[in-house]
């Protein structure tokens, strides 16, 4: 079963809707016991980096998120969170991946925040792509994008520069595609999560 960390700056509805639509099951958790009971994990996540930092120290799940040995997965600003630092707030984050968040430069020709669909291309083989073509097209919806490194980046996408379209290391993941809105695609990935 899959827990959703919940932590006041994640739009949940369209999450578990696809969730619900995919037969995954899922569950909240507002508290460190509630960990105990799912089998991965979830930290979704919209809007200002800095501030959901903020909101999730405030839980007291930071230690426990960091430690954490099953398989998790960060959505949007919740993969912004598992990096070292953002731009947006000049905040300390997780530190979970020893990369950094950084804004799009301004440029008349790509406008920020990038909105849009974006061909995605793995750099590594992994489970989390299993039956998604190269290429293929995903949702995002960002100002901040997370810096491209070899060492860590799982697909990669390009929007006025390369950047990491999706991130793993040992058994933390981050999309900064929102695969609740990318279609067919988008729900491939949520089972393959549900199955990892």
């Amino acid at each position: 079963m899959t827990g959703i960390i919940k932590y006041g700056a994640g739009n949940i509805f369209s999450l578990t809707a696809a969730l619900e639509r995919l037969g995954i099951p899922y569950g909240m958790i507002d508290k460190e016991e509630d960990f105990e009971q799912f089998d991965r994990y979830i930290i979704p996540g919209v809007g200002h980096a800095g501030a959901a930092m903020n909101k999730l120290e405030h839980t007291g799940l930071v230690p426990k998120i960091k430690s954490l040995t099953k398989p998790t997965l960060g959505i949007c600003v919740g993969m912004q969170l598992l990096t070292s630092y953002s731009e947006e707030g000049e905040s300390d984050l997780l530190e979970i991946f020893p990369i950094k968040t950084l804004r799009f430069p301004n440029s008349s020709e790509y406008k920020v925040p990038h909105t849009g669909w974006n061909r995605v291309y793995p750099e590594k083989e992994n489970p989390l792509f299993k039956n998604i073509p190269e290429g293929s097209h995903f949702y995002f919806v960002h100002s901040y994008f997370i810096e491209y490194d070899s060492a860590y980046t799982l697909s990669s996408t390009t929007y006025n520069n390369k950047f990491s379209a999706s991130i793993w290391r040992n058994n933390f993941y981050g999309v900064q595609f929102h695969p609740e809105k990318s279609g067919a695609y988008g729900e491939t990935l949520l089972t393959n999560f549900s199955k990892l």
